[in-house]
This record gives C-alpha cells, sequence and structure tokens, in this order.
C-alpha cells in the first residue's frame, strides 16, 4: 500500500502528498491511452456506492460497472442501474460461461463483476471502476495485477455501526457479522494501493480524492497495463 488517505485532506497535506502533489487536471480527460480497472472496496456499509455514484456524476471519464448479486433488492434500488438481481440459476450459467470477471459469496449471496462490461468501457478508453467486496478486490487482483486498488475506511467502528443501522434493512444479529467481518478486512487494507477515509457527510470529498488518485496513477511511468 503506497498511503493511507483522508478524505478531508488539507492544502498543506497535499504539499507532502505525492499522489495529491501531482497535477489534478479537470474532468476533461474523457479518454486515455492506458485506462484504468479502478476497484473500490470496503466494509458493508461504509458508502461505497455512495462515493462511486457522486464519483462518476461529476467524472464523466470514470464509468462504474454494474455488479450482478442475487441477493434481493432492495428499496429504493433500480434493477440493471444499482445491480443487476439475477436468480441462483442465471447467476450459476454466467459463471458457468465465463461471463465474469470474478465473482464471490458476501454474506450469504453471491456477487459478481460481468466481464463483458469491463471489456467494452476499457476498449473505448475510458476507466472502470467497480464496487465491490474485499474478497470481490482479492480476485481482481489475482486476475488482474495492473488493477488500482482503493479500500474505502469508515471514520470509526462506530460510525460504521450507525449507517447499517439506519439502513433499516440489518438484523442486529446481522450488524454484528458485518461487524466482525468489517474488522477483520480493515486489518487488511495494507494490501491496497490506497487508502480513502469516507468522512460521515462527506461522500463527495472521499469521490474528488479517488479522482486524484486516478489522475495520478493515469500518469505513472511505465503504467497500469489492466488486462481483461
Amino acid at each position: 500500500m503506497t498511503e493511507q488517505d483522508s478524505s478531508a485532506t488539507s492544502e498543506d497535506d497535499a504539499e507532502v502528498d505525492p499522489v495529491a502533489k501531482a497535477d489534478r487536471p479537470s474532468a476533461k480527460r474523457m479518454t486515455f491511452p492506458n485506462p484504468l480497472l479502478v476497484v473500490v472496496s470496503g466494509p458493508s456499509g461504509v458508502g461505497k456506492s455512495t462515493i462511486v455514484a457522486e464519483l462518476a456524476r461529476n467524472r464523466p471519464q470514470v464509468v462504474p460497472i454494474v455488479t450482478a448479486t442475487t441477493r434481493k433488492q432492495r428499496k429504493n434500488e433500480i434493477n440493471g442501474v444499482h445491480y443487476h438481481f439475477l436468480t441462483d440459476g442465471d447467476f450459476a450459467e454466467l459463471v458457468a460461461r465465463d461471463g465474469l470477471l470474478e465473482h464471490a459469496n458476501n454474506h450469504g449471496h453471491s456477487y459478481g463483476t460481468p466481464i463483458d462490461q469491463v471489456r467494452g468501457i476499457l476498449a473505448a478508453g475510458r476507466d472502470a471502476i467497480l464496487t465491490i467486496s474485499p474478497e470481490g478486490a482479492r480476485n481482481v487482483r489475482r486476475k488482474v495485477p495492473d488493477a488500482l486498488l482503493i479500500f474505502v475506511m469508515p471514520p470509526s467502528m462506530e460510525d460504521l455501526d450507525d449507517r447499517l443501522r439506519n439502513r433499516g434493512s440489518e438484523s442486529e444479529a446481522s450488524i454484528e457479522r458485518r461487524r466482525r467481518d468489517a474488522e477483520r478486512w480493515m486489518a487488511q487494507a495494507v494490501e491496497y494501493d490506497h487508502v480513502v477515509v469516507n468522512e460521515t457527510g462527506h461522500p463527495e470529498q472521499a469521490a474528488e480524492r479517488i479522482w486524484e488518485i486516478i489522475q495520478a496513477e493515469a500518469r505513472r511511468d511505465p503504467p497500469r497495463r489492466p488486462r481483461v
């Protein structure tokens, strides 16, 4: 891991931060000769999806991948936008025909990354961004060593507990299980290229920090060359 970032990085901090000190161009970079495969991961409830949605709204160079899953659709979720909600049989068929870049079981449900989406975005010269579990991130790193892995950290475990409870879809047993998993995954964050803290109520700051990291990594020499 090259560093641990806070989404609330100050301008003074940027003077000593090699990533933040790199060029900070605007969102005009629409294509790049070496587009990135970016993996945003972290514990359940940390706000990964909110951050990535914020990033994609403001930075059209970055295109989110819609994950396939067998879990039930939650209130206010849209099929094909938040997730591709599949039956167990449809998911198994995707796995059988190598239609997923990676897949993993997380809290009793299957999740996977449609490989055709990833290839299409990279071929168009855009950065493909995945929002997946730490297990899924590990699977991507094994298959695509040049993928850029970013771990999203909560400000505290108490804050993460509050976020899980506020979702209104978790039992106490589920929250406790997710907390244990979060503690284990946070201890393994050193395996990632970067760590970003998602401060409560400020996902736009975490999104902007990830954009800065992507811009710096896109200019790395030698460049990352994800092969999917």
